[in-house]
């Protein structure tokens, strides 16, 4: 099977400028899938890596680390890549484990889940926390709490210092709250996964993040079409049908190539092994300034506006204060 090769964007605020890979398989699966039965994610991570992903997303909510673990192994014994160290792995601390007393406890079972001694990433996953520890979303909403942001990022700080992941960085963070963040930090996030595509282009986040060295990550990259927190407004979108036939590609393959040229990295999830490949074949095209202009011109709108962290009695009673207007 032929493989890419996937370019690479610096993360500044990382030592010596590391880079992470532009395109990721992203691990996130709905409803959360039974630790038991996880060969159908295996194949996936196993045919990635065979065309050539070196970039993998999971996170302490998903139940998938312990399965991305397994499939590095079987890699480096089957000699698709020589050691762990050719990989860019990142996961993510769940609300619940967001108190700066937990934040290392939760590192390190992530690293014992996915058996390696370092991550590359390690994200806050939500600007807020949960007062019982669990791994379960929905969330219980009576547990909401605000976050602590000063003494968790210390605590992420710390992480890092200790060599547990190269890089730390955050996950649905609006402006609002990178400035909050960075108002205290020694260490300025490295990347702030977000939504994005072409239905909800991120562009006045893009823009700070853009001036403070931050990396932005797209996450629903093709709209999470068939999840609770997904809409079929990208794959529906006609203007995107259009610039697909035109050019011989198809619509995902479009809003990924659209996403490389703006400049963000991505994490795309597929179990399908053609389109894990279709997915990778973006980098010897491009898309033209008419087309682009096609894109820009899409009405704008939110795909996750993520009530399950809007509550009465929670830190956020809107998603206008959950993501600051960004909506």
């Amino acid at each position: 099977m032929e493989r890419t090769s996937i370019p690479e964007l610096s993360l500044l605020a990382s030592p010596n400028s590391y880079g992470i890979p532009v395109l990721g398989l992203g691990t996130a699966t709905y409803p959360i899938p039974v630790c038991s039965d996880l060969s159908r994610e295996k194949e996936a991570i196993l045919s990635a890596i065979k065309v050539g992903y070196r970039h993998f997303d999971t996170a302490a909510l998903y139940q998938t680390e312990q399965v991305l673990g397994e499939a590095i192994g079987e890699t480096i014994s089957l000699g698709l890549i020589k050691s762990r160290d050719e990989l860019f792995v990142t996961s993510k601390l769940w609300p619940c484990d967001a108190h700066p007393h937990l934040v290392l406890p939760a590192i390190q079972n992530s690293l014992k889940n996915l058996r390696l001694e370092y991550l590359d990433l390690y994200l806050i996953h939500w600007p807020l926390s949960l007062k019982t520890r669990s791994y379960d979303f929905p969330v219980n909403k009576e547990h909401l709490l605000p976050l602590d942001f000063k003494g968790v990022w210390e605590a992420m700080e710390e992480c890092q210092k200790q060599g547990l992941t190269k890089s730390i960085g955050v996950s649905n963070f609006s402006c609002k709250k990178i400035e909050t963040l960075l108002a205290t930090a020694k260490t300025p996030p490295a990347v702030n996964q977000v939504e994005m595509n072409p239905i909800w282009q991120q562009q006045k986040l893009r823009e700070l993040c853009k001036t403070k060295g931050i990396v932005i990550t797209a996450y629903s990259p093709l709209g999470g079409h068939g999840t609770p927190w997904g809409s079929n407004a990208v794959m529906e979108c006609e203007v995107l049908k259009q610039i697909a036939e035109a050019k011989g590609k198809t619509l995902a393959q479009v809003c990924l190539r659209w996403l490389y040229e703006q400049g963000v990295t991505v994490v795309v999830k597929s179990f399908n092994k053609e389109r894990i490949k279709e997915n990778v074949e973006i980098f010897d095209w491009e898309l033209s300034p008419e087309e682009l202009e096609m894109i820009d011109q899409i009405p704008q709108k939110r795909g996750f506006a993520a009530f399950e962290f809007i509550a009465e009695q929670g830190p956020y009673k809107s998603p206008e204060e959950l993501w600051d207007g960004e909506i």
